[in-house]
């Protein structure tokens, strides 16, 4: 195996002074965050599948390509905006093409009280020194790579905010598109969302294709939510089929805060989502719905990990995964009760469907308790579609494709219809059906 900073992939890193180019550059503190997370990056490169944390996901290929990072004709290239609205979702839009803000197609005019909503490049001109503890950290982990790429390399992303006791009656639209350009691009993003104590959300973070491209893009998200906040978080994936796709989230609850996440992981040649929750103030929920429905060599690799540490918190985690032709599927699902997280309830259910002999399904999920009373449950499957009710189905007229679509939407509602927006379940249902193919 070659050096990391021999191959392909490393070798492309722009040199340590285009960081002065990113906006905040000449903050002190985030220029040496910047520059130590870009070079722990050179020197450790991508991991490979010895790494724990990256055992199904390969990225061989990955390292032997050449990116740009950063797109110049991003920002005035022609998008047609009627493409990027969502059913159901009206409210403040954030739109970035290829990494790079576009005000011409966001929607930030009378924003309701309560809710400040920039692009981070302006935030870090405006109050730096604000994002300070979400922007200084070193990322030290063996699987940290694209995280510490992240941390080095983003210029832009959502800097979104919730003042307390503020109810935001419509649903906040960040949209991350993806647009044909000439050569290999790379682009990174940051978002930054905190609802103070009482506040309430609806937030849905959408990627999304203008067209054929193979691009890489990165995202890092920090979610704080202070005491008794709510936040519903959808997240729609449709990414372009041949671009890959790495997310990171992490989220943190405080005393009484509630969180709902729903996740659609649809589009992408290489996807890779790691989501991260603690619960740190008694009393905590969690509720995170996710599916993803694969086809073609498509590989989506979730890796789920919740942690419990405080008194009576309450998690709940329903995915499930559909794979057809030669696609593979990853989730790992950890829950971890830390010592003095007494009273805890933690669930976790991962069932999986496979709809080719061809296809893959990994699915892991762990446990470990380090408290006393509490209740845990954990269980996976893998499985094939159910032959007497596609026999059933069959037998009263009904096509084979359409019946095999009927019992592949069935399987997957138990995800679908904790989505409190009608009008967006809807969507995202005929999205994931359409995904699939006929047959």
């Amino acid at each position: 195996m070659s050096e990391p900073a021999r191959t392909p992939f490393v070798a492309s890193l722009p040199a340590a002074e285009a960081l002065e180019r990113l906006p905040g550059s000449g903050v002190a503190w985030l220029d040496a965050a910047r520059r130590e997370n870009l070079d722990a990056f050179a020197a450790a490169g991508l991991p490979d599948t010895r790494v724990e944390a990256w055992k199904y996901t390969a990225l061989r290929a990955l390292a032997q390509r050449r990116f740009a990072h950063g797109d110049a004709q991003a920002a005035t290239r022609a998008v047609d905006a009627a493409t990027l609205a969502l059913p159901g979702v009206d409210g403040p839009r954030l739109v970035f093409v290829n990494g790079a803000f576009r005000a011409d197609l966001s929607s930030l005019a009378a924003l309701p009280a309560g809710l400040s909503l920039r692009p981070l490049s302006q935030a870090l001109g405006e109050d730096a020194e604000g994002l300070r503890f979400a922007l200084s950290h070193r990322y030290r982990e063996a699987g940290d790579a694209f995280a510490r790429l992240n941390a080095a390399l983003a210029g832009d992303g959502v800097v979104l905010r919730v003042a307390a006791g503020k109810a935001i009656a419509r649903p906040v639209h960040l949209l991350f598109a993806g647009a044909p350009a000439e050569g290999d691009l790379a682009w990174h993003l940051r978002i930054i969302v905190e609802l103070e104590e009482g506040a309430e959300l609806a937030l849905v973070e959408h990627h999304v294709s203008l067209g054929a491209q193979k691009q890489l893009a990165t995202v890092v998200s920090d979610v704080v939510l202070r005491d008794g906040a709510r936040l519903d978080y959808a997240i729609v994936q449709d990414a372009a089929e041949d671009a890959t796709l790495i997310r990171r989230s992490q989220l943190r609850l405080g005393a009484r805060a509630q969180a709902a996440m729903h996740v659609q992981e649809l589009g992408g040649a290489l996807v890779r989502h790691d989501l991260r929750a603690e619960l740190a103030g008694d009393e905590a929920r969690l509720a995170t719905h996710g599916v993803f429905a694969l086809h073609g060599r498509q590989h989506v690799d979730t890796q789920l990990a919740v942690r419990h540490a405080a008194l009576n918190t309450v998690s709940e985690s329903i995915w499930r995964g559909v794979a057809d032709q030669r696609s593979r599927g990853v989730f790992r699902g950890a829950i971890v009760v830390a010592e003095g997280a007494d009273g805890s309830d933690a669930s976790l259910s991962s069932r999986n469907l496979l709809l080719s002999a061809l296809a893959e399904i990994d699915t892991k999920p762990e446990l470990e308790i380090y408290a006393d009373e509490v209740k845990a449950a954990h269980g996976a499957t893998v499985g094939q579609l159910d032959e007497r009710a596609l026999f059933y189905l069959r037998s009263r007229g009904i096509p084979h494709a359409e019946a095999r679509a009927m019992l592949t939407a069935a399987f997957c509602r138990a995800v679908l219809q904790a989505m409190p927006n009608e009008a967006l379940r809807e969507h995202v249902s005929q999205l994931l059906l359409a995904h699939l193919p006929a047959e």
